[in-house]
């Protein structure tokens, strides 16, 4: 399994957004992310830097696996 690096919410948007997640609307702190068929939506925290475990759960909400998302960064 590969090691998740240190992002902040900006970069992590980013990410998803290659796997189709579409930025629907900011909610304070948070980035409000959809996607069409599902069901989850995603509160990714607009912070410096995103907890490692605040990752993970995100990951495995948008169906992905962490390598999966680790490529994306590339």
């Amino acid at each position: 399994m590969a090691r998740l690096p240190q992002l902040n919410g900006r970069q992590v948007v980013k990410a998803f957004q290659k796997f189709g997640w579409e930025e629907a609307r900011q909610s304070g702190s948070h980035i409000i992310l959809t996607k069409d068929g599902h069901m989850a939506t995603l509160s990714v925290p607009n912070h410096k830097q995103v907890a490692v475990g605040t990752l993970r759960s995100l990951i495995r909400s948008a169906g992905l696996t962490v390598d999966e998302f680790v490529w994306s960064l590339n």
